[in-house]
This record gives structure tokens, C-alpha cells and sequence, in this order.
């Protein structure tokens, strides 16, 4: 870990003292390029500082906390040919290490175009779940994903994913399958069950989104004409040993093979835009084979809705409700949460004030309001 900290102090320092004038733009990174073109790299750093406050409805309870939510160090670009592509990225704010063990390592991964609508990703990265958690937390909507996403979402895992794509008339149909470990990033012990498979197919009718648009919040690049992704994911975890699968607490018996639970989830979900306005939602099934209490299984749902003024603020809406099955939760568990975002958009989501206002519904538990208030950083 030290050594990560002397590592960016000395690129800032160096930068610092050489007085060099760059010709990168805030925003894009910090490009190099090797004098033989045999490699690139991109580097790049961000953070959110998050000011959060709850207040529980029956108990009158207030809390509030001022932290940075996340701290990343990014590094992109390609070795040897440029159809061999790389990205490596870093997250050292406590909630993205963790609290069980160091897992310092979000992204490390190699990316491989063998044909021009092939690409071979081999390492570790976010598996093709919902979009709401491969869109990278810089560039939400709002000032953090739902509660559906932090119960349901699939995360990273190491393993081998396959992209292609290719047309059907004028829209765009694309495939990805991936096997992977099953235990999340960074895992430290052997492999528990089985692996983890995954395939996803998305269709987009009216053809590619401006700049990647399906796969970042809000219509930053207001298209003019309409824009639609429709996407769907099966996901099968053999042998599951953490309660949400490469996410959660290890299960009790999984890690000595005393249990197994094969988990699945099913996830479909949308994203549509036009001049200014957004629309995203997705439901999210899960399930255990052997219905096993300790396992996250259940359903979810998330609408979501936003427009952007020509100020480049931004009104936004979210709507979302988990109800998990009664054998391993109670009903103090289902949620329902309605949230309100506004939104400044200085430089796109490289600097961006977000702010939103929820209200939580808890069927037998103390309902309660939160205000949250986050600036996000990035070059």
C-alpha cells in the first residue's frame, strides 16, 4: 500500500516540477505514447467526497457522516499491437477496500481484438450483470447506484469473458459470455464449488449510442435522434459460497463443502435517450437451488428517469423495491425507496456536483429519510 501512495506522489511531483505544457485535456486522463508505438498508457485518478445524512422516522435518530466515498487510480492503453488492450485500476478509499481483507484491486485486465467483431478479456473485471453496475461509478445519475444493485448486482470476478457484435439491419446486436471463478475479486483461498458462467445478450434497434452513451447516466451527449438498449443476463454460480454470490459474507459450511448452493439470476434490463432525456430501469431475479437460509436470494426492480437542461443541470427521479424471498430474510427486509437527484454538470461526470434526497419503506422496521451531497473529481 505504501508503495502505491510514493508511486502517485512521485508522478504528481514530477509533473509538478518539470513545468511541462500538455496537450491532454482535463477530463481524458494523462496520456503517453511509446516513440515506437509499442504500448500506451493512459493514467488517471478520481475521488467523490460524500456528505451523508439519516434520519429514522419512529426514533428520532439523526446521523451523518463526511468521507470519500471512493479514491481510484486508473491505467489503460495497449502492449505490443494495439488490438492488445489493457486496463488496470485501483481503489484505495476504506469501503473500496473493504473491511474482511485488503482487496485493493478492481480491475486487471487484458483485452484481446483477435477479429475486427471479436475480443478475448482475460483477468479480472466487472462481469456483464446489470447495467446499472457495469455503468463505473463516476459517470451515475445519481449520487450513488440503488439498494437493488447493492443487493442483487453481480460485481467483479476473475476469469475469461468473449464480446461479439454485429448487425441485424440497422441495429446492433451484441453477445458476451464469460466463465469465471465464482468467489469475487481478489480471491485468497481456493475455489469453493464450481465456476461461475454468464451470458448476456443486448440489442440496440436504432443502432450505437453516442460515445458509449448506453453505459454512462444521464444524456450528456443529447441525441438527436432516439437511442435504445435492451439488454438481458443469466448467470449461474455453481456451488456459491459467499451470500451473494462473488459478493457478501462467507456462508456458514460453503467454505468446507458441508453446503452447496447454486445460485441464478436472471436480469433484464433498458436504457433509452433522447434530447436530454433518460430513461433506465432493470428487474433483477435470484434464486437458490436449494432455497438454503444465508443466501441473498429474491427479486428487484429499478425505474429510473432523468432530464438535462441546457444549463447542464439536471432533474432526476428513481424509484426502486427488493423483496427478498421469507425463507432467508424476514420482512423487516423488503424495501421500497424513492429518491429525488439534482445534479450540476461542470465537465461531463469529470466534475460534477450531485445531490439527492430518499425516503426508505420499510414494511416492519423504522422507515426513514436520507440526504446525501457528493462532488466527484476526475482527470
Amino acid at each position: 500500500m505504501r508503495f502505491l501512495y510514493l508511486l502517485f506522489l512521485f508522478t504528481i511531483t514530477s509533473y509538478s516540477f518539470s513545468q511541462d505544457i500538455t496537450s491532454n485535456t482535463f477530463g481524458k486522463g494523462i496520456s503517453i505514447l511509446a516513440r515506437d508505438s509499442s504500448f500506451s498508457l493512459k493514467f488517471g485518478a478520481r475521488f467523490q467526497t460524500l456528505y451523508e445524512a439519516t434520519y429514522t422516522e419512529d426514533s428520532k435518530n439523526y446521523t451523518e457522516q463526511l468521507s470519500i466515498r471512493r479514491w481510484r487510480l486508473k491505467f489503460d492503453g495497449y502492449v505490443y499491437n494495439p488490438r492488445l488492450v489493457y486496463k488496470i485500476e485501483i481503489g484505495l478509499s476504506n469501503r473500496d477496500i473493504g473491511d474482511q481483507q485488503p482487496r485493493i484491486i478492481l480491475d486487471a485486465v487484458l483485452k484481446y481484438h483477435f477479429n475486427k467483431n471479436w475480443t478475448l478479456w482475460f483477468g479480472q473485471t466487472k462481469l456483464p450483470g446489470n447495467r446499472e453496475r457495469v455503468i463505473s461509478s463516476q459517470k451515475l445519475q445519481f449520487v450513488d447506484r440503488s439498494n437493488v444493485n447493492a443487493r442483487f448486482n453481480l460485481d467483479r470476478d476473475v476469469g475469461i469473458q468473449l464480446h461479439h457484435e454485429d448487425m441485424i439491419g440497422n441495429g446492433i446486436f451484441k453477445q458476451i459470455l464469460s466463465i469465471s471463478m465464482g468467489e469475487g475479486r481478489n480471491p485468497t483461498s481456493p475455489n469453493v464449488g464450481g465456476y461461475n458462467y454468464t451470458g448476456r445478450l443486448e440489442y440496440l434497434p436504432f443502432g450505437e449510442f453516442t460515445s458509449n452513451g448506453d453505459y454512462f447516466g444521464s444524456d450528456l451527449k443529447r441525441e438527436t435522434t432516439p437511442k435504445l438498449s435492451i439488454g438481458a443476463t443469466y448467470d449461474y454460480n455453481d456451488g456459491a459460497s459467499r451470500s451473494r454470490g462473488q459478493l457478501g459474507s462467507d456462508v456458514l459450511g460453503a467454505q468446507n463443502n458441508l453446503i452447496n448452493n447454486n445460485l441464478s439470476t436472471v436480469i433484464v434490463d433498458a436504457m433509452f435517450k433522447l434530447k436530454g432525456l433518460s430513461i433506465m430501469s432493470e428487474y433483477i431475479d435470484r434464486q437458490g437451488e436449494d432455497n438454503i437460509a444465508g443466501f441473498g436470494t429474491g427479486t428487484g426492480l429499478v425505474a429510473q428517469a432523468g432530464y438535462l437542461f441546457k444549463n447542464n443541470f439536471e432533474i432526476a427521479g428513481r424509484f426502486s423495491t427488493i423483496k427478498p424471498d421469507d425463507l432467508n430474510y424476514s420482512a423487516i427486509n423488503e424495501e421500497k425507496e424513492y429518491t429525488l437527484g439534482l445534479s450540476r454538470y461542470i465537465v461531463g461526470h469529470s466534475l460534477k456536483v450531485q445531490t439527492d434526497f430518499s425516503y426508505d419503506d420499510f414494511p416492519l422496521a423504522e422507515n426513514q429519510f436520507k440526504f446525501r451531497f457528493q462532488i466527484e473529481l476526475a482527470f
